[in-house]
């Protein structure tokens, strides 16, 4: 018997509605905000304002994507967080509207959970090979920087995470420091394809354990700029590319020598990627090689489930569905990791 999901995401600027059908992907429809880039980052309010324009149109282009009407679908799933607590209330609130009236069950979705299960998504009539229990995975995002421990699809482990700021936050915030506009991260990684990764060194982080932090980094970053900027005003302009190239090659490698650690001491060597970060090609480029050089099985997923998107939180309240954990309407978001 087949479940139809219809899978909510509203944690930050994107809001997002898919519909999963078993654990097929039938559509999957995203709306951005544009609104953010002339801030250069996020503005909340502004966040909230236009989920609420946005829910309810993207809604109804992914159930006629989908082909199906609301009346088809068995289960509402919803991120509840972490997020944005303005923006979480926007999608929090439709979906309860939605189970409410259509008398269904109502599904809360942590939003990291989330990435880890973006895996798991099959496309109609090409199927594709999906991590094996367990396997480690490197969750790394504009907010987050983790590694996971996936025992099953709802059996999880953070055994290493960022003890101050994520990956993908060092990457924009080191990216407005030498005037590329928000978001950042894209762009480094454009610009690092034609630079010299070996041109400059910045200090890495020295954490034990398997946590990371980036904060020490972004601060390096910032007084290598302050002091080169010193003896030459147009030092950034003449060396962007080697500068993104150089930024990307340390945070890369911090990511990575955690990871690497992580498998050896758990002797687990399937390994995969998630989060807007994973779509980084100094990343991918980095767990490839090291995958021919240990022996790994890697999963890197499509870019349209790697950053913010409903297919990863449809599918995910597709196993919740399956074993029976709803939510009731007394349900509410939270901002940060409970």
């Amino acid at each position: 018997m087949s479940t139809i999901i219809l899978g909510i995401e509203s944690s930050c600027d994107d809001t997002s509605a898919s519909i999963i059908k078993n654990d097929t992907i039938l559509s999957n429809v995203i709306a951005g905000q544009s609104v953010h880039e002339e801030y250069g980052g996020v503005v909340p309010e502004l966040a909230s304002r236009a989920h609420q324009q946005n829910i309810i149109p993207v809604v109804f282009k992914a159930l006629k994507d989908a082909g199906i009407t609301a009346e088809d679908v068995n289960a509402v799933a919803f991120t509840r967080g972490p997020g944005l607590l303005g923006s979480l209330l926007v999608g929090t609130s439709f979906a309860k509207g939605f189970a409410l009236a259509r008398n269904i069950p109502l599904i809360e979705i942590d939003h990291l959970q989330a990435h880890v299960l973006a895996h798991f998504i099959q496309e109609p009539d090409n199927p594709k090979k999906v991590p094996q229990f367990p396997f480690l995975c490197l969750l790394v995002s504009g907010g987050n920087s983790q590694i996971i421990l996936v025992r099953n699809h709802l059996d999880m482990e953070i055994i290493g995470h960022t003890i101050d700021d994520a990956a993908g936050e060092a990457f924009d915030k080191c990216a407005k420091t030498i005037g590329l506009p928000y978001p950042g991260g894209p762009l480094i990684d454009k610009y690092a394809q034609q630079g010299n990764p070996d041109a400059f060194t910045f200090n890495k982080p020295k954490i034990p354990g398997l946590n990371y932090s980036f904060s020490g980094l972004k601060t390096s970053f910032l007084y290598f700029l302050r002091d080169q900027l010193k003896e030459n005003p147009n030092f950034i302009d003449e060396n962007i590319p080697s500068l993104c190239a150089s930024l990307q090659k340390t945070i890369v490698e911090v990511l990575m020598g955690k990871l690497i650690r992580a498998a050896k001491e758990t002797g687990i060597k399937e390994i995969a990627l998630a989060g807007g970060v994973s779509a980084n090609t100094g990343l991918q480029n980095a767990i490839t090689t090291e995958a021919q050089k240990r022996g790994w099985q890697t999963y890197i997923p499509k870019l349209s489930y790697s950053t913010d998107n409903a297919a990863m939180i449809a599918i995910t309240g597709y196993y919740k569905y399956m074993k029976g954990e709803f939510a009731g309407q007394d349900v509410v978001p939270y901002a940060r990791n409970k």
